[in-house]
């Protein structure tokens, strides 16, 4: 059996802003869990900004840009480009240009979701998804866009996307049910497609330690997971460095 190429860890650091949101201050420390979390191995670290400011906020995309530029290692910027700008938040695109993410993920949530849930419909929003996605590749951003299992990833390419984020919460679900064969089956044949059409594949929502690794393990030349909620909450049992560490085993095992 060889070798695959590696699925690369990005850490998204929202649970952290959240929990030094909920007090105030400045504890814990964005930019200090975001330096452990590269330490450790992690090939870069993701933010969600929201224009609610509930967690990672415009000065932290700043200071993380700033921080990943320093150390060499990608920076993903998450969020919607059509939602708009307010005090405190000047709108995605807006924040892209000042911060020069090397990815830039989009994703359709709205200002109520408590957490991202679904993906683009790239017939119904591809027209309206071509000028962001011109504009970040004009700032030198690499375009990811948020993708259901099956969607009509073809389209995406069209727009010129570079690449699509499988949205695995509904994986997740089925695995803790042990019902994910007919799951990852879709997420195969919805990776295949889109890297038939030139696309590379991301994936992120709800992985954790017990999930993971089934899913790299079956779905072909994954490039990218984004993991956050669950790998904080088990940080927060076992450390953050050691819980990266296992991550990163868990990738390198299911690569061969």
């Amino acid at each position: 059996m060889t070798d695959r190429r590696p699925t690369r860890l990005s850490v998204n650091l929202n649970k952290i802003a959240l929990m030094r949101n909920a007090r105030g201050g400045g504890e814990p420390d964005l930019l200090r869990a975001a330096e452990t979390c590269l330490d450790a191995g992690a090939y870069g670290i993701t933010v969600h900004p929201r224009p609610d400011a509930r967690h990672a906020r415009a000065d932290d995309v700043i200071a993380l840009a700033a921080l990943c530029r320093r150390r060499g290692v990608e920076f993903n910027l998450e969020g919607n480009p059509f939602a708009d700008a307010r005090p405190g938040y000047p709108g995605f695109l807006a924040l892209c240009e000042q911060a020069r993410p090397a990815q830039a993920t989009l994703v359709p949530d709205a200002d109520t979701q408590l957490t991202s849930d679904h993906g683009f419909d790239f017939v119904r929003d591809g027209e309206r998804l071509r000028a962001p996605i011109e504009a970040l590749r004009t700032l030198g951003c690499r375009v990811s866009l948020f993708a259901d299992l099956d969607a009509a990833v073809e389209h995406a390419a069209a727009l010129g996307a570079d690449r699509i984020e499988l949205y695995t919460g509904p994986y997740a679900d089925a695995h803790a049910r042990g019902e994910a064969a007919s799951i990852l089956a879709a997420a195969g044949r919805t990776a295949r497609r889109a890297q038939a059409a030139g696309l590379g594949v991301n994936a992120g929502h709800d992985f954790n330690q017990a999930n993971l690794g089934a899913f790299v393990e079956a779905v072909p030349d994954v490039l990218e997971v984004s993991i956050g909620h669950a790998l904080v909450g088990e940080a927060l049992y076992d450390g953050l460095a050691p819980t990266v560490g296992r991550y990163l085993r868990i990738l390198e095992t299911a690569r061969r």
